[in-house]
């Protein structure tokens, strides 16, 4: 990384990548030099797609931006960002329901580390209520063009493939 390279990092589960995330990282990669993904390995929580998974998926989306990374992290954010050499850290906000969380984090990042900024990008407005979990959500109902309103469609035979394997009954089946 040369010294006046800017880079900035984006952490989230993308379990799977929507829309809004892609949206997000589009518009953050415009912003910056460089665009590491941080794919988050949250033991606690159950994925849907393994960690391995959605690096696989977050990268096969965002192949034609030349200036995107993907990496998987486990532990604080903040902490990842210094790993990374970054000093910027983006956080993708939907509704305003998202705010005080992020607020709260990006307060406690600022005591961890007061040399990293948190840069709040809001998703577009056709994408501010799509979430991982709407999607899980709606996928068993949805047929693909409905699906593809929200998510990539280069990963929309994978997420009907892994709800198929969890028994999840499809619309029209």
């Amino acid at each position: 990384m040369s010294p006046a390279e800017r880079v900035v990092v984006y952490t989230g589960s993308f379990d799977p990548i929507t829309l809004g995330h892609l949206n997000v990282i589009r518009r953050s990669a415009r912003l910056f030099d460089r665009l590491i993904v941080g794919v988050g390995i949250n033991t606690k929580k159950t994925a849907l797609f393994s960690v391995d998974e959605r690096v696989e998926l977050v990268r096969r989306v965002t192949a034609a931006c030349g200036n995107v990374e993907v990496s998987t992290f486990q532990g604080l954010a903040v902490e990842f960002v210094r790993e990374c050499g970054a000093r910027v850290m983006v956080r993708g906000v939907r509704p305003l329901t998202d705010i005080a969380a992020e607020f709260t984090m990006m307060m406690a990042n600022r005591h961890l580390d007061p040399d990293i900024e948190t840069l709040f990008l809001m998703a577009d407005e056709e994408f501010s209520h799509v979430s991982s979990s709407f999607i899980k959500e709606i996928t068993p109902l949805a047929n693909d063009e409905m699906l593809a309103r929200f998510l990539p469609t280069e990963i929309i035979p994978d997420l009907r493939r892994r709800l198929d394997e969890f028994g999840y009954r499809f619309a029209g089946e």
